[in-house]
């Protein structure tokens, strides 16, 4: 691959070993490539969360671990991460099989969320904690100044019941619609239907759960809440 000079710039490090970058930007449906990305999203997700965890704990120090958790939580979920990749311009980086070119997932959230992560975990590899840190800092420094601390912070699913349940809807239902990947890997896709509205919104996750709270913050992004 040619140098992704961009893309170092973009995170203010320059890799060592570029074939961690590389394989941090194959997605598994690469059948032809012996390597992707699933290991680093791994590593990646940990030390994401480690970094996180950290600058929320000394910003926020009059705030209780629950506040914390849920502000993490928003920060890193599918939706945010897949929104820095693409100001990353990730996708055009990305190597993906021709089965997830045909079928339209080039640009998911999903997809770009776990290339990102993975990035992160290639980049603590060759550069350790602190550079990865740094990396993780730079390119959530728009996400961390607009974050409202006082917003409340309440998961997706909470929201969306509340919000129907204000209006008297029945609660909305979660369907899982695929699952994929090795046992101790899989991903699951959700669906959420709140039937009375028509609406439908769907999510992915490493579990179920994270998968249905991708899915009801799909859901409430389509009525604006």
């Amino acid at each position: 691959m040619a140098r992704p000079t961009a893309l170092e710039k973009s995170l203010g490090y320059q890799f060592g070993n570029l074939a961690l970058l590389e394989q941090a930007l194959t997605h598994g449906s690469v059948r032809e490539s012996q390597i992707n990305n699933e290991r680093l999203e791994f590593l990646g997700d940990g030390v994401l969360n480690c970094v996180i965890s950290s600058a929320l704990y000394e910003r926020y120090p009059q705030l209780s671990e629950g506040k914390l958790s849920l502000m993490r939580s928003a920060l890193v979920r599918n939706e945010a991460l897949s929104g820095i990749a693409r100001g990353l311009q990730l996708s055009a980086q990305l190597r993906l099989g021709g089965g997830e070119r045909a079928s339209g997932l080039t640009a998911g959230d999903s997809i770009l969320a776990d290339a990102l992560e993975a990035v992160y975990g290639a980049l603590f590899i060759d550069g350790g904690y602190a550079a990865a840190r740094d990396a993780i800092m730079r390119t959530f420094a728009a996400a961390l100044a607009d974050f409202d601390a006082s917003r409340p912070t309440k998961d997706a699913k909470t929201r969306l019941q509340e919000y129907l349940q204000g209006r008297r809807h029945p609660p909305p239902k979660y369907f899982v619609v695929l699952t994929k990947g090795e046992p101790h890997r899989k991903t699951y896709e959700v669906e959420c239907v709140v039937a009375p509205l028509d609406l439908r919104g769907t999510g992915s996750g490493r579990s179920r759960r994270a998968a249905e709270q991708d899915a009801a913050e799909a859901l409430l992004g389509k009525i604006g809440n």
